[in-house]
């Protein structure tokens, strides 16, 4: 089986300024994602897209195989990640002259993965004959029983009901947390009707000390943490 990994990172940042280059331990965040898809043995090849030429020539620094100019329009504030997923594969498939089977796409900001939350989402994929595979933690709070919503006339209630009510967490459903760290998609679902989910998408579980996704500076400091305690293992 053929496989691509896709890594998309935009130049701009908000909520961490300049994160996907930062510095964490010695290389910038991009690089930590890079070196775990090296680390599997699994990829034909590694594609980075960006809109940034800096990241870009800094990815291929750290070892990915091609680099993919990510279109302006795709790199805005309110762009939806998708169509730039999209936009890699199909570059990279021009730049290589074969489609894969399978793609996996690696969030930049998820470094505290290991290489075998890889190839165990890519294993699942492999073994339901799911169309795609996303990965995600064990929810703190479960619809069924203590998450609650907002209703538009002000008034809270369960997210989720049942019949009959579940008055205990242990009863209720598993949940999970998506942790935006790992998509395994097969090519040829993805390229007909790129989405997250389908009627028989599948879950990898990864534990909650692997799942921390960076979107602020506290995010970044306990993902710092993390992988200095791991190092020093």
């Amino acid at each position: 089986m053929s496989l691509l990994c896709t890594i998309c990172a935009r130049g701009g940042s908000k909520g961490v300024v300049g994160k996907n280059a930062r510095d964490l331990l010695g290389k910038p965040v991009l690089a930590w994602s890079i070196e775990q898809a090296r680390e599997t043995g699994l990829f034909d090849a590694i594609a980075f897209s960006s809109d940034s030429d800096a990241l870009l020539e800094a990815a291929l620094k750290a070892g990915a195989d091609i680099a993919v100019r990510r279109p302006d329009e795709m790199a805005t504030d309110t762009a939806p990640k998708l169509p730039a997923i999209r936009h890699c594969l199909e570059q990279a498939i021009a730049q290589t002259g074969r489609t894969p089977e399978v793609f996996v796409d690696l969030d930049v900001t998820s470094p505290l993965r290991l290489a075998s939350d890889i190839t165990g989402a890519v294993d699942l994929l492999r073994q339901s004959g799911a169309p795609n595979v996303i990965t995600g933690a064990p929810a703190r709070r479960s619809p069924y029983f203590n998450l609650v919503e907002q209703r538009t006339d002000g008034s809270v209630g369960l997210s989720k009901s049942a019949d009959p009510p579940i008055t205990r967490r242990q009863d209720a459903p598993r949940c999970f947390d998506m942790n935006a760290s790992i998509y395994v998609w097969r090519v040829a679902s993805f390229l007909e009707r790129p989405a997250v989910f389908y009627p028989d998408t599948r879950l990898f579980e990864m534990p909650e000390e692997r799942s921390i996704d960076i979107d602020s500076d506290l995010d970044f400091a306990l993902v710092e943490l993390l992988l200095r305690q791991r190092m020093q293992a």
